[in-house]
């Protein structure tokens, strides 16, 4: 599901970001990454060959502190038969998803049918069909289509409980994980980087007008494997629109600066109380009561103690904020 505002409240970047982009930081002749063209989305290409990448993407920047780093947690007990640092509370790190255990998070599509109808029971996860998201993802864009390419691209969209990010970009059918041509995906920033891929031809211009429909996108999910896969997603896609203008692979400067906004911008929460999943606690306490004939009686209550409140990153001033001050 999504959501769309007229306007855009945040529109910068982090200053390290751009200074970079500023300092044409995309003209360096860094060496480009190799082997990167992969479309089995069996194989995670940026898992084996760029491991801070990756710990970008699996960094929670709601619990995370400028003196501790904390990662997305798992938020399901669908691998807890791996050990305990597979707990649904239990942060999600590189060493637990590389290696020889690189295949432990996979898309919904490579999953048995098994585990695809227990997450249905369990979670209410269900794929959307691509051409549902693109009419859905229609009925909203028609009300942009005269926008300029500024307004279009800073317009704010919003994917609600995004699972592997569907609306955002739409890379591969969900149903059967097949690859999507780039000119047939239909996801809110597939379209602003349609636009930015046609309109635009200088390389500086093309990269900050990236940052800004990167940066006004967004997307939240429970459980963090999702997650996962949706920020990677929004990497991919990166790179795939880079590849289709310039005819080479981005930098690993490049992406890492598209990562680091992607980590701010799809985030891990609980929709109906704008908390990280399971960070609130419930304990039950004894209240008595008199009954009638002085007779004491007890009463179980549950005492629910308030969860860690969502942030997310404010552009415009550069501080986190309340994610539902901010999208009341």
């Amino acid at each position: 599901m999504t959501h769309s505002e007229d306007t855009c409240l945040f529109d910068l970047i982090p200053q390290s970001i751009e200074n970079s982009i500023e300092n044409n930081d995309i003209n360096q002749d860094e060496e480009p990454i190799t082997d990167f063209s992969v479309t089995d989305i069996s194989k995670d290409i940026i898992r084996k060959q760029m491991p801070d990448i990756v710990d970008l993407l699996l960094i929670d920047r709601t619990t995370s502190t400028p003196k501790q780093k904390r990662n997305i947690i798992w938020a399901t007990e669908s691998y807890i038969q791996h050990g305990k640092n597979y707990a649904a509370t239990s942060q999600i790190k590189l060493d637990l998803i590389t290696g020889d255990r690189e295949q432990i998070i996979i898309p919904r599509a490579l999953k048995s049918q098994q585990i695809q109808q227990q997450r249905t029971r369990s979670k209410a996860e269900v794929f959307t069909p691509t051409w549902i998201v693109k009419k859905q993802n229609d009925v909203i864009d028609s009300n942009y289509l005269d926008d300029d390419l500024a307004t279009y691209v800073k317009r704010k969209w919003l994917e609600l409980t995004c699972g592997e990010a569907p609306y955002m970009v739409s890379r591969y059918d969900m149903e059967t994980g097949e690859i999507i041509n780039l000119v047939d995906r239909v996801g809110f920033v597939d379209r602003k980087l349609q636009r930015i891929n046609a309109e635009i031809d200088d390389k500086t211009e093309w990269q900050l007008r990236v940052k800004d429909a990167y940066q006004s996108s967004y997307g939240f999910e429970w459980s963090g494997d999702s997650l996962l896969l949706a920020r990677e997603n929004l990497l991919y896609t990166y790179r795939d629109y880079y590849v289709a203008k310039w005819f080479k692979n981005p930098t690993h400067s490049l992406l890492k600066q598209v990562a680091e906004i992607i980590s701010y911008n799809v985030f891990q929460m609980d929709g109906l109380q704008y908390i990280i999943p399971l960070s609130g606690k419930q304990e039950k306490t004894i209240k008595n009561q008199l009954a009638f004939f002085d007779d004491e009686s007890t009463e179980n209550q549950a005492i629910v103690e308030s969860g860690k409140r969502v942030k997310i990153m404010n552009w415009e001033t550069k501080e986190m904020e309340f994610f539902d001050e901010e999208f009341e």
